[in-house]
């Protein structure tokens, strides 16, 4: 595999269409963009759709880059667009679904409960009672939590992908341990 010097070559090469560029992006960023869509849509099949589909929009759109934040901060951004954007349009298909079956016109089909694979080790029990929690946090929570936490971001990089300040990032990530704290103790 190839290493490239400086991000901004590499960008470069990528506005030029270069396919080794491409390749070296997608397998340097693509478990993260997948642990972070995972977070989010909790289902591998998406996750992996998402992955897939944030790199299509960043090769197509590579020239609207204007590299004031890093490469993998704007993947990112990407990432949890296209995750959050999937989760709103899954919700709302779930509520026609139940609109429906109250008329008995669709069958309705309620999504699986998802298991995350940290979620067979020895504390499975607790793993799961903690993604139920991180999944009932408010949206933004959730974001920060995630991207902090399982994604190991910087609060700076956090606000650059969730578009917010510092300060922003820091209320909502107190806030989400506040919320986890509380759904724990009642829960454990």
């Amino acid at each position: 595999m190839l290493i490239y010097p400086s991000e901004t070559e590499l960008i470069e090469l990528l506005r030029q269409g270069d396919e080794n560029a491409f390749q070296y992006v997608c397998t340097t960023y693509q478990n993260r963009i997948y642990n972070a869509a995972l977070c989010i849509v909790q289902s591998v099949e998406d996750a992996e759709d998402i992955v897939q589909e944030t790199f299509v929009e960043a090769f197509l759109n590579v020239e609207r880059f204007n590299q004031k934040s890093k490469l993998s901060t704007w993947l990112y951004r990407i990432a949890v667009n296209k995750s959050l954007n999937h989760r709103r349009m899954f919700k709302a298909q779930k509520r026609l679904g139940t609109v429906l079956s109250i008329f008995n016109l669709s069958p309705h089909d309620d999504k699986p409960d998802f298991v995350h694979p940290a979620a067979l080790l020895e504390q499975q029990e607790h793993s799961t009672l903690i993604l139920k929690a991180v999944d009932k946090l408010p949206e933004k929570q959730r974001m920060a939590f995630v991207l902090r936490q399982q994604e190991e971001l910087s609060y700076l990089e956090i606000a650059e992908v969730m578009q917010t300040s510092i300060p922003s990032v820091e209320s909502l990530l107190f806030r989400a341990k506040q919320n986890l704290q509380q759904a724990l103790k009642e829960k454990l």
